[in-house]
């Protein structure tokens, strides 16, 4: 009786025999080096792919997914992730992407002990605290739930400006710039929160400044810096 996981193996030969029948050079190029311009940081929801949703082929997004897309500067995976991404890989653009129907978003908000979950959820459970005013005021349960994993995204972007590499990085050349999205599993489509990078970086700049210059300035006069 064949094991289910076997069906991956032969999905993998079909797909080695594609892309070879497409380019015979394929794979001799994807091994040579990666060059993606983007860094795409989504949830772990198995319904949620960054490669096939953004229509993008392999080496062209480097990813980081876990529980409710979180930024968390302890977590010395995602925190690797965007250092490596940044300074080695000169990413573009950070992509922080949330879905609606967040299994983690909800979860964060049930009175329930989760055992070593309850650390990790906690952090939501803090963008809530920030953001109890406006959520209290939707007497819909799921567009609370909702707009919680918007402002989540938006949390986790902040998060990621925090980082010294980021902050350095845009100051020599402008990049990477940051982005909000959510995905929508009933539509198929990417929501553009539209985070205004720049301002952010002017408004958290007197606490979380880790450069001791100006961050927003323009490509004219980064470059007479260099």
């Amino acid at each position: 009786m064949k094991k289910s996981y076997e069906v991956i193996f032969e999905n993998n030969k079909k797909w080695v025999e594609s892309k070879l029948a497409e380019n015979p050079d394929f794979f001799k190029i994807l091994s040579a080096s990666q060059t993606p311009e983007y860094l795409y940081i989504g949830c772990s929801d198995s319904r949620v792919s960054a490669e096939e949703m953004m229509g993008l082929k392999p080496g062209e997004v480097f990813v980081t997914r876990n529980v409710a897309n979180l930024v968390n500067t302890l977590d010395m995976s995602a925190t690797a992730v965007i250092q490596y991404a940044v300074e080695h890989l000169k990413v573009k653009h950070i992509i922080v992407c949330g879905h609606y129907g967040c299994g983690g978003v909800k979860a964060a908000m049930t009175a329930q002990d989760l055992g070593l979950m309850n650390p990790w959820l906690r952090n939501i459970r803090d963008v809530y605290r920030l953001h109890q005013t406006e959520l209290d005021a939707i007497t819909d349960e799921h567009k609370r739930y909702d707009r919680l994993v918007e402002l989540n995204v938006q949390e986790q972007c902040i998060n990621v400006i925090k980082m010294a590499v980021v902050q350095e990085q845009y100051l020599i050349d402008e990049y990477p710039i940051v982005h909000g999205w959510v995905f929508d599993l009933k539509t198929g489509k990417i929501i553009d929160l539209e985070i205004d990078f720049e301002s952010i970086l002017k408004d958290i700049q007197k606490i979380y400044n880790l450069t001791n210059s100006e961050w927003v300035m323009s490509r004219k006069k980064n470059k007479n810096l260099l």
